[in-house]
């Protein structure tokens, strides 16, 4: 080939010479040479297809607003889940339950030998930033602090009422923590972080401030997405992140109701769910067989009646023990888990939940009927001076006629309080059911203080269907649940009451010297726990729980150590291919 080649660029000067001589002879223009049309047709470009995100659909119960994951009127498996997938952490818990540093977060946190008072040093990762590119720094611990310690309706404020100061060192990441006190359940404190350089300054308070999700991501994944009234949110992997990317670039999180859940799961326009089934529905999951895995998940709350002291109605402590002998306590834990996971997690203590570590039942033999008494009903009513009158208990003309509170955002709490003033009505105790916001409820009208001139008129909650935190240290969720305010150091203004507007003041030694450590939890449970009894402060039903149905699709899903939940293992999560990329 290349010879031929020679030959052909060889020729092509003699017949240029050839043509120059007879152009010269001749008026005519030279002929042309015109080079022969290429053979083949010019290279094309295109554009490869872009391959499909690889996606994790989870089917939940339902997406409820409000995702501040401290706050009682938020605690819900969405604020979890959220809270899970994008909310730094200084410590969280390993495979035997027991709380481990977040390494992707932290250096170190240590408590400072030979410091005046009771010091705790945290060393933040200098890499480690919120998605909007600020550093996670001291101010996020100042303003956790700050909001924790003052706010009412908080769900374990504890442990921060006894921090003295937080100071900023090193550009912000290093934080000493002073306390008032030895604390020996400091670990569970900084969990959640939250970017304080974006609501420091939002417009709206701390109670609605996280309604719409969180303005700025600590996790692997981000909001991409939230639409509550389609039942929908989508998350991306956070680019920013600055730990091992997530598996996954994807999740959505839908809504869907029990059947749609299953058949969701059947058909594998689900890959996992994570919810709260009736019996039917569990039946209806066992009935796909080995389509799916099911495991149990029991959430870090506690369901629980409340009964206000504080109350006009229920200061008598007979007359809370007559509505506690009016209550059919297993008829209320089948109205709040429709035979559900939660009815195996039946709760018979006042501080810890019955999967939490170390509970046994603090309920005394007999305390409470099996089933409703209507003789001691009447027996405890007419000691405290009412007189049957009709159908109503009536005392100094004014019949016994209760208020119980549930927060409207959850359709559970409302079925409990419904059946409570059911029951209470045969017996002829009159009920009324009222629904505020969660923030109305637990921000304002049960952190009333019962001293105050409020406390005691019509208008107030006589009895609330409430979570009780779990999961914490136990000498802090003991004191956040049952004991005294206190004054805040800096304003000297009484601190909000908690849910049960319970304060015993020969109690609180007691409380505030588990609190330091100097008394074991075992020893203040029994002394505490035997004076919630006694005077019916609180009727425990059950402790929450989800079932988590995994789809063969679905990899990496774990159940997650301790209340950590599945979702705090979503980094691992392999999905499939998403089917539509127009979001």
């Amino acid at each position: 080939m290349s010879q031929g080649r020679r030959r052909t660029r060889g020729a092509v000067p003699l017949l240029v010479a050839i043509v120059s001589l007879v152009a010269g002879c001749t008026n005519a223009p030279p002929p042309q040479l015109v080079e022969p049309a290429p053979t083949t047709s010019p290279p094309t470009t295109s554009t490869p297809a872009q391959p499909m995100p690889i996606e994790v659909v989870v089917g939940v119960d339902e997406l409820e607003g409000g995702f501040n994951p401290h706050t009682l009127a938020d605690l819900s498996p969405t604020s979890s889940a959220l809270a899970g997938l994008m909310l730094p952490s200084v410590f969280r818990p390993g495979p035997d339950g027991a709380l481990q540093l977040d390494a992707n977060l932290m250096e170190s946190a240590e408590v400072v030998p030979g410091a005046e008072k009771f010091t705790v040093r945290y060393r933040i990762k200098r890499q480690a930033s919120w998605s909007d590119g600020a550093p996670i720094a001291a101010e996020d611990f100042v303003y956790l602090w700050e909001q924790l310690r003052s706010q009412p309706g908080v769900a374990d404020p504890a442990g921060y009422r006894l921090i003295e100061d937080v100071a900023s060192r090193q550009g912000g990441k290093t934080v000493d923590v002073t306390f008032s006190q030895p604390f020996a359940g400091w670990q569970t404190l900084f969990n959640n972080l939250l970017p304080a350089h974006l609501l420091r300054a939002a417009p709206r308070g701390w109670a609605t401030v996280l309604d719409d999700g969180y303005p700025a991501s600590g996790g692997p994944f981000a909001i991409r997405q939230i639409d509550l009234d389609r039942g929908e949110i989508i998350l991306e992997r956070n680019d920013r992140y600055w730990g091992p990317p997530a598996q996954s670039e994807r999740i959505v999180l839908r809504a869907l109701d029990k059947p749609r859940q299953v058949e969701a799961l059947r058909s594998g326009d689900s890959h996992l769910a994570l919810f709260s089934p009736d019996a039917g529905t569990v039946q209806s999951l066992h009935d796909l067989g080995d389509q799916v895995q099911l495991m149990t998940v029991p959430r870090p709350a506690t369901m629980e009646m409340l009964l206000r002291q504080d109350s006009r109605a229920l200061a008598d402590t007979k007359v809370r023990q007559a509505v506690l002998a009016a209550l059919d306590r297993p008829a209320l834990i089948e109205a709040g888990t429709g035979g559900g996971p939660g009815d195996q997690l039946q709760a018979h203590a006042q501080v810890l939940a019955p999967s939490e570590h170390g509970y046994t039942p603090t309920e005394p033999a007999g305390a409470l009927p099996k089933q409703p008494d209507r003789a001691q009903v009447e027996r405890l009513l007419t000691e405290a001076g009412y007189q049957r009158s009709g159908s109503s208990w009536v005392r100094d003309g004014r019949p016994l006629n209760l208020v119980i509170a549930a927060p409207f955002e959850h359709e559970g709490y409302i079925s409990i309080a419904e059946a409570a003033a059911k029951q209470l009505r045969d017996q002829g105790i009159q009920a009324t059911v009222v629904t505020p916001t969660g923030d109305q409820l637990f921000g304002d009208m049960l952190a009333t203080d019962p001293h105050s001139a409020e406390a005691g008129t019509s208008g107030t909650v006589d009895m609330a269907v409430a979570p009780r935190p779990a999961g914490g240290d136990p000498a802090a969720t003991m004191a956040s649940s049952y004991g005294c305010p206190g004054v805040d150091s800096d304003s000297e203004q009484p601190l909000p009451y908690n849910a049960a507007g319970f304060c015993d003041e020969l109690l609180q030694p007691t409380i505030d010297a588990v609190l330091s450590g100097r008394l074991s939890f075992q020893q203040a449970s029994a002394n505490v726990e035997s004076v919630l009894w006694r005077d019916a402060i609180a009727l425990p039903l059950y402790q929450q729980a989800q079932v988590l149905a995994l789809s063969k699709e679905a990899k990496g899903v774990q159940p997650g150590h301790g209340f950590a939940g599945p979702f705090s293992t979503a980094a691992e999560w392999l999905g499939t291919p998403a089917e539509n990329d127009g979001y």
